[in-house]
């Protein structure tokens, strides 16, 4: 299985995915932290793989997703975005509801 395969296997596995710089006890970068930090604030189960720990996952899971940063999160499979996409679904209460949904 090529990595690109892999990455769309662990995100339709995963109902709550970050693909973050760091883990989530040490984020290794302020939009990784804030993202995580929002994810917990939601009482969220979530799995996370540390990009900086794989480069090839860093390399490939822009063009799997078509989206050039970290973190990303994934929902149900779906890309929701990045760090500044999750704090505006969080202020407005989108992310919660969201979350809510996968989890019950």
């Amino acid at each position: 299985m090529d990595i690109e395969q892999k990455l769309k296997e662990q995100i339709k596995e995963n109902p709550i995915l970050i693909y973050m710089k760091g883990t989530p006890y040490e984020p290794q970068c302020g939009f990784s932290a804030k993202t995580v930090q929002i994810l917990i604030e939601c009482e969220s189960q979530f799995s996370y793989v540390d990009v900086l720990a794989n480069n090839e996952v860093r390399v490939a899971l822009p063009k799997v997703s078509d989206w050039p940063t970290f973190p990303q999160v994934f929902i149900n499979g779906e890309l929701i975005g990045g760090a500044d996409i999750i704090s505006q679904m969080h202020e407005n209460g989108e992310l919660k509801s969201l979350i809510d949904s996968v989890e019950s």
